[in-house]
């Protein structure tokens, strides 16, 4: 009969330097057993939100800052729309954004 390859008779190798002492096992399998050990690393990545959900949060965002701009064009007073400051403003309101957030991406796999 042959033995397997790094066990001996006694069972496996030790991972250390030494062989645990019955105590030092315990000890270690102890907070597993009453679940105080912290638990093992999940190898599996969280998920994120999707991509449709990335794209309509990401396009959300201009169209507010747009509206903002909408309000702050309509604030300013006759005089100051010719300025740097009303003409920027007015680009921004002129922006027809409405497009960008009618795309919507594809899901994927088989899923559209």
């Amino acid at each position: 009969m042959t033995e397997c390859k790094g066990t001996g008779p006694a069972g496996r190798e030790p991972d250390g330097e030494r062989a645990l002492t019955g105590a030092e096992r315990q000890a270690r399998y102890r907070p597993r057993l009453t679940g105080t050990a912290p638990p093992l690393k999940s190898r599996r990545t969280p998920r994120g939100p999707n991509l449709g959900q990335r794209w309509a949060d990401t396009v959300a965002r201009p169209i507010s800052l747009q509206a903002d701009c909408k309000h702050w064009l309509e604030a300013l007073p006759e005089a100051t729309r010719d300025t740097p400051t009303g003409e920027a403003l007015q680009a921004i309101a002129d922006l027809d954004l409405e497009e960008i957030a009618a795309i919507r991406p594809p899901r994927g796999f088989g899923r559209d």
